[in-house]
C-alpha cells in the first residue's frame, strides 16, 4: 500500500515537473475560485491574483489557510506555493481566510469587500461556536445579518416562516430554551424591523462592531505549557497575548499588551515573553509540536506589526484609500438619501394611488348597488304599479259583480213578490179548473150517451134513408151547435201553462242566485290570497331596500303611505268599508 501510494506521489511529480502550470481553488467566505498558476509561483504571487480578482487593497489582514494533519498553516508570501506541505491533488484547494482581525472595525476597515469577507468569517465562527456569543447578543447579531441579506423589513413579504431554512444562532443557545423555531423567528424579526434604513454594509459594520467586544472574537488558542509544566492557553490577537487556563477561555489570567512586551523569543520550542519592566518576571513556555510553534510566532510577529502600524501615521495608499472610501461612503450616502426620497415619495404616491384604487373601486361599488338598488326599485315600483292596477281592476269587477248581485237580489224580491200574487191567482184559477174537470166529465159521459143513441139512430137512419137524410141534416145541425158550447175553454190551460212557467222561472232565479252568491264568495277568497301575497313581497322588498332609503327625499305622498301603514290601513279593508256602507244604505 505504501509503495502504490509512493509510487503514485512520484507519477504525479513527474507529471508536474514536465507541466509548467497547476490548478488552484481558492475557497472564500463569500464563493470559490479556480486559478491556473505557474509551477515557480511564490505565494505572493498568487496572493496579488486572488486580491486582483476580488477588488482588495487592504491585503495585510488575509492570507492563505491549509490543514496540516490535526493543525492548521499558512502560506509564506516568499516562499513557493508548492513548497509547503500541501496536498498535491490538484485543484490545490487554499482558504481565503482573515489572518489578522482589527482592532477597531469601524476605523480600519476601509473596503465594503474587507468588511463584507470579515463579517462572513466571524458570523461563521459563531454560528461554529468558535466565538462564544451570549444568548441575547446571538439573537441581535441574527437580526443584523437578516437585515443585510433581505434589507428593510415588510410585513407583507416577509411573513412568519421565512427564516425557517436560515442557519442564524448557534446550536448551543437554540438548545438552550424550551422554544420553538417559530419563537425564535419571532424574536429575531421584532429585533430585525428596527434596522429599517440600513443598508447592507451598514448592517454588516453594526454586526463587527457587537462581535468585536466578544471575549473570544479575534483569538488564536494554542495550548501550552509553562516552566513548571502546568497546562495552559496562549491566546493571541490584535491587542497583545493572554494566558488562559485551559478550561476556562473568556478570562485570561494574565495578559501581555503589545506596548508592554520588550521583546519575544524563541529557542529550543522555548518561547520568552520579556516585558518592558525589567522587574517583571520573563514569562517562559513552550508547545511541543515544532508547526504549532512556527505558528504562534507568525501570528505574534503579524499581530505585533500590525499593532505598531495603526499607531503611525498611515501611509499614503491606506491615505488614498481611506479618501476613496470617504466619497464613495459620501457619495453612496447622498445616493441612498435621495433614493430614499424617492422611494419615500414613491410609496406615499403608491399609497395615495392605492387610497384612491380603493376609494374609486368602493364608489363603483356603491354606485353598482345604488344601480342594481334603483333598478330593483323601479321593478318593483312597476310590479306594484301593475299589481296595483290589476288590484284596482279587480276591484272594481268585484263592486260591478256586487252591484248586479244587489240588483238582482232586488229583482228577484220583486220577483218573489209577484209570484206570490201569481200563485193564489193560480191556486184560484186551479180550482176553477178542477170544478170546470169535473163539468167536463159529466158532460162527457152525457155525450158518450148521445153518441150511443146517435148510433143506434144512424142505424135506424139507414134503414129509413130517405127520411133520415133530413133528420140527419137537422140533427148534425144540432149537434154543431151541442157541441161547440161543450169545447173545453181556450183559457182553462193556460193558466196552468203560465204556473208551470212561472214555477219554471222561480227554479231557475234561485239557483242562479245561489251560484253567483257562490263566484262572488270564491272571489273574494282568491283576492284575500292575493291580496296577503302581494303584501308579504312588498314587506320583503322593502326590507331590502330600507337599508338604502334616504329620509330626507321622501315625498307627502310616502309620508302619507307610511302613516296608512303604521295604522293597518289598506286599500282592501277600506274597499270593505265601502261595501259595507253601500250594503247598509240598500
Amino acid at each position: 500500500m505504501a509503495s502504490a501510494l509512493a509510487a503514485k506521489m512520484g507519477l504525479n511529480s513527474l507529471r508536474r515537473k514536465q507541466a509548467k502550470n497547476f490548478n488552484v481553488r481558492i475557497t472564500t467566505m463569500d464563493a470559490d475560485m479556480e486559478f491556473s498558476c505557474e509551477v515557480k509561483w511564490k505565494g505572493k504571487d498568487l496572493f496579488d491574483l486572488v486580491c486582483r480578482a476580488l477588488g482588495l487593497r487592504e491585503t495585510w489582514f488575509f492570507g492563505f489557510q491549509y490543514d496540516v494533519k490535526d493543525t492548521v498553516a499558512w502560506i509564506k508570501m516568499d516562499k513557493k506555493v508548492l513548497d509547503h506541505d500541501v496536498s498535491k491533488e490538484e485543484p490545490i484547494t487554499l482558504n481565503f481566510l482573515a489572518k489578522f482581525y482589527p482592532e477597531n472595525a469601524e476605523e480600519e476597515l476601509v473596503q465594503d469587500i474587507t468588511q463584507h469577507l470579515f463579517f462572513l468569517q466571524v458570523k461563521n465562527k459563531i454560528l461554529e461556536e468558535e466565538i462564544y456569543c451570549p444568548p441575547e447578543a446571538s439573537v441581535l447579531l441574527a437580526s443584523y445579518a437578516v437585515q443585510a441579506k433581505y434589507g428593510d423589513y415588510d410585513p407583507n413579504v416577509h411573513k412568519l416562516g421565512f427564516l425557517a431554512q436560515e442557519e442564524l444562532l448557534p446550536k448551543r443557545v437554540i438548545n438552550l430554551y424550551q422554544m420553538t423555531a417559530e419563537m425564535w423567528e419571532e424574536r429575531i424579526t421584532s429585533c430585525y424591523a428596527e434596522h429599517r434604513g440600513r443598508t447592507r454594509e451598514d448592517a454588516e459594520m453594526e454586526y463587527l462592531k457587537i462581535a468585536q467586544d466578544l471575549e473570544m472574537y479575534g483569538i488564536n488558542y494554542f495550548p501550552i505549557r509553562n516552566k513548571k509544566g502546568t497546562d495552559l492557553l496562549l491566546g493571541v490577537d490584535a491587542l497583545g497575548l493572554h494566558i488562559y487556563d485551559p478550561d476556562n477561555k473568556l478570562t485570561p489570567k494574565c495578559s501581555f499588551p503589545w506596548n508592554e512586551i520588550r521583546n519575544i523569543s524563541y529557542s529550543d520550542r522555548e518561547f520568552a515573553i520579556k516585558p518592558l519592566d525589567k522587574k517583571t518576571d520573563v514569562f517562559k513556555f513552550n508547545s511541543s509540536k515544532l508547526k504549532v510553534n512556527k505558528l504562534i510566532l507568525q501570528l505574534c510577529m503579524g499581530n505585533h506589526d500590525l499593532f505598531l502600524r495603526r499607531r503611525r501615521v498611515d501611509s499614503l495608499e491606506v491615505q488614498q484609500m481611506k479618501a476613496q472610501a470617504r466619497e464613495e461612503r459620501a457619495r453612496k450616502r447622498v445616493e441612498r438619501q435621495r433614493l430614499e426620497r424617492e422611494k419615500h415619495l414613491r410609496e406615499v404616491a403608491e399609497r395615495a394611488r392605492d387610497d384612491l384604487e380603493r376609494r374609486l373601486i368602493q364608489l363603483q361599488d356603491e354606485a353598482h348597488m345604488a344601480n342594481d338598488a334603483l333598478l330593483r326599485s323601479e321593478e318593483t315600483a312597476d310590479l306594484l304599479a301593475e299589481k296595483a292596477q290589476i288590484a284596482e281592476e279587480e276591484a272594481t269587477l268585484l263592486s260591478q259583480k256586487a252591484s248586479e248581485a244587489e240588483a238582482e237580489m232586488q229583482r228577484i224580491k220583486v220577483t218573489a213578490i209577484r209570484s206570490e200574487e201569481e200563485r193564489r191567482m193560480m191556486e184560484q184559477k186551479m180550482l176553477e179548473a178542477e170544478m170546470m174537470a169535473l163539468k167536463m166529465a159529466d158532460e162527457s159521459e152525457r155525450r158518450a150517451m148521445e153518441a150511443d143513441q146517435l148510433k143506434q139512430d144512424l142505424q135506424e137512419a139507414r134503414d129509413s134513408e130517405r127520411r133520415a137524410k133530413h133528420k140527419l141534416l137537422e140533427i148534425t145541425s144540432k149537434s154543431t151547435y151541442s157541441v161547440k158550447p161543450s169545447t173545453v175553454p181556450g183559457d182553462a190551460m193556460p193558466p196552468d201553462l203560465s204556473f208551470s212557467r212561472e214555477n219554471l222561472s222561480f227554479d231557475f232565479k234561485d239557483t242562479d242566485m245561489k251560484r253567483l252568491s257562490m263566484e262572488i264568495e270564491k272571489e273574494k277568497v282568491e283576492y284575500m290570497e292575493k291580496s296577503k301575497h302581494l303584501q308579504e313581497q312588498l314587506n320583503e322588498l322593502k326590507t331590502e331596500i330600507e337599508s338604502l332609503k334616504l329620509k330626507e327625499r321622501e315625498t307627502p305622498l310616502d309620508i302619507l303611505h307610511n302613516e296608512n301603514t303604521e295604522k293597518g290601513t289598506s286599500k282592501h279593508s277600506n274597499f270593505k268599508k265601502v261595501r259595507l256602507r253601500s250594503t247598509q244604505s240598500s
